[in-house]
């Protein structure tokens, strides 16, 4: 398991990916060609990785996002150490936070 901030990335065996996620259209790369994990609202820093691979992003904010990494990838982010993700499935969970009344995604 690996953490860089507010991002939580789990690897994932292939196979537990439902088919429901697999069906989903691939998050589109920001224009410096990176797949945007998480963008910083306030500071416009993202954690994000800059390699072959998907972001399969569910419309619902507070479910898991899926990444693919075929040859692995290195996630970055202007105020964290970088990780190196061996290649394979992950599990992208985003840090929430409970207000009153709801539940949302942790703002940066």
């Amino acid at each position: 398991m690996y953490r860089q901030g507010d991002i939580l990335i789990l690897p994932v065996a292939e196979e537990s990916v439902p088919a429901e996620v697999r069906a989903l259209a691939p998050a589109v790369r920001d224009g410096r060609g990176r797949i945007v994990l998480a963008l910083g609202e306030m500071t416009g820093h993202a954690h994000a990785i800059h390699a072959p691979g998907e972001l399969l992003r569910d419309r619902d904010p507070l479910l898991p996002d899926h990444l693919h990494l075929p040859s692995g990838g290195r996630l970055v982010h202007e105020e964290h150490a970088a990780i190196s993700l061996p290649k394979g499935w992950y599990r992208v969970v985003r840090q929430r936070e409970y207000v009153p009344g709801a539940v949302r995604v942790v703002a940066d």
